[in-house]
């Protein structure tokens, strides 16, 4: 089996960053994207990404086939609601593991939620999507997104076996287009593809990473 690298690994948080300056852009401004309000905000950060993340992703749209689309759910994260959603998933561990260590809490919250310091959503770097038809309706992969390892039954992985046929296809399509395009996967996530943050870093060979955690400013 391949190794898994989670967002914890030191290897991750070695990885320097040079920031380009690049600015966060709305997908919803680029005109075939379907994008999917459920992790809508009251600012709207969700539906940002930079520039460089919304091109691959429009370059993925032209390698499926006729009647599929991809469907954008969440990009942007503030660093402020990112650790939000670290501690939350940890606060579950730590109820649901009393035993636990601490450092063995964060190791395993960060297979469903990054650490706020290396956070790819926090770069603007990384997005959250699936498959659906030309309608928006999602198809199968499998799980529903954003299902956790300990509600799938670990269904969530990217590789995990047990999953149908149909909903491994859709999953082998979708990472075939975004692989294509430049992106990568955090294989325990099917649905979380980034690019130019440290953790595509690490996993492409780069010697720095382009995209680090950004604050959203007036001109983004």
């Amino acid at each position: 089996m391949t190794e898994i690298i989670l967002m914890s690994d030191p290897r991750v948080a070695a990885i320097p960053v040079r920031e380009c300056g690049e600015r966060l852009v709305d997908v919803r401004g680029v005109g075939s994207l379907l994008v999917d309000p459920r992790k809508q905000d009251p600012a709207d950060a969700f539906a940002h990404l930079r520039e460089g993340v919304v091109e691959r992703l429009l370059k993925a749209q032209e390698l499926l086939p006729g009647g599929l689309r991809l469907l954008f759910v969440e990009g942007y994260r503030p660093p402020s609601l990112q650790r939000a959603y670290f501690e939350e998933y940890a606060g579950r561990l730590r109820v649901l593991h009393p035993s636990w260590s601490e450092e063995r809490i964060l190791t395993a919250a960060s297979r469903y939620v990054s650490p706020p310091e290396i956070a790819p959503h926090s770069a603007g770097a990384a997005v959250d999507l699936t498959l659906s038809d030309a309608d928006g309706r999602e198809l199968d992969l499998g799980t529903r997104m954003n299902a956790d390892p300990e509600e799938s039954g670990g269904a969530c992985y990217t590789h995990a076996e047990g999953i149908g046929a149909e909903a491994r296809a859709h999953r082998e399509l979708l990472g075939s287009v975004l692989t294509a395009a430049g992106l990568v996967n955090y294989p325990t996530e099917w649905w979380h593809w980034s690019y130019g943050d440290r953790y595509w870093a690490l996993a492409t060979g780069a010697a720095v990473a382009p995209y680090g955690p950004k604050e959203r400013t007036p001109l983004d």
